[in-house]
């Protein structure tokens, strides 16, 4: 059965495990360390986060450890329950479970977690990206002619970016675009200073863009392990002004699959253990 990873945050039960029973010799920087080593062996992690546990409870820490992929996450809970791993006693992993009635909105990974996980299943030389349209839309210039409280108005760094991800082995393209738009303290900044903050301004333009591009993207794992790619065009753009300066920029190729669905923080409280089966200690839930 084939599995879709979109460039989301995972919020999904099936890809979290509770793991527990840490003991209390190392420090929450060090289990951090040991536990993104082992469990990184079974699939790419989002994010894996420590806790001590409750003051009522034994010494020692708890641990929330989040893949992108269900079923990279079920093999690490088969493979490392009840197992060692890297210390003397057994540790319990399990997959969560969450309160039915519990929704989380999904929300986009950012543009290094995209570029993280393209890298992960399409391989760095699987993909590029293309600057289509960098432009510079501050106001600096235009409001030397302005009234007097127009120009009291504190003055603003924006950029626009059009870019486009593309997947030469899935014969894929996919467009994304990005505003940055940043103050300036006073229109006296040195240039030096002006420098930096229109760097800036633009890197982070350049970061939306290639954000939005990926959400445009799914990525679908076969039960053989290979990797398909499925474009979903998004909104229509609705600014007039991006709308003509896109028309004619940009052509999408994609590959014809049946549309799948979709999918941060979390908290224990979103959780449900069965305390007796699994003999779950009471766990610290201010964090």
């Amino acid at each position: 059965m084939a599995e879709v990873v979109p460039f989301e945050v995972p919020t999904e039960s099936d890809k979290t495990l509770l793991v527990w029973e840490l003991s209390a010799g190392p420090s929450a920087e060090a289990l951090h360390h040991s536990l993104s080593t082992v469990f990184s062996q079974f699939g790419l992690l989002y994010s894996v986060r420590v806790f001590p546990n409750a003051a009522v409870a034994c010494p020692g820490f708890y641990a929330i450890v989040k893949f992108y992929s269900a079923r990279d996450a079920r093999r690490a809970q088969k493979a490392c329950d009840q197992k060692p791993l890297f210390q003397t006693s057994p540790v319990k992993v399990l997959l969560s479970t969450r309160h039915k009635a519990f929704h989380h909105q999904t929300r986009p990974l950012n543009s290094s977690q995209c570029q993280e996980l393209a890298n992960y299943y399409f391989g760095f030389n699987g993909w590029s990206k293309r600057i289509i349209k960098l432009q510079d839309l501050s106001d600096l210039n235009e409001r030397e002619n302005e009234d007097t409280v127009a120009s009291l108005q504190k003055p603003s760094l924006k950029f626009f970016c059009a870019l486009e991800v593309v997947l030469p082995p899935y014969g894929c393209r996919s467009p994304g675009v990005g505003l940055a738009e940043g103050p300036l303290d006073t229109v006296e900044e040195g240039p030096l200073s002006l420098l930096l903050k229109r760097k800036t301004t633009q890197k982070l333009a350049i970061q939306k863009a290639v954000s939005d591009a990926f959400q445009k993207l799914l990525i679908v794992v076969l039960e053989s392990g290979k990797i398909a790619v499925e474009y979903r065009p998004g909104e229509d753009i609705k600014d007039a002004r991006v709308e003509e300066e896109l028309q004619d920029l940009i052509e999408v190729n994609y590959l014809s699959w049946k549309q799948y669905g979709q999918g941060e923080e979390e908290c224990l409280s979103d959780f449900s253990f069965d305390e007796e089966e699994f003999g779950l200690p009471e766990l610290d839930q201010h964090f």
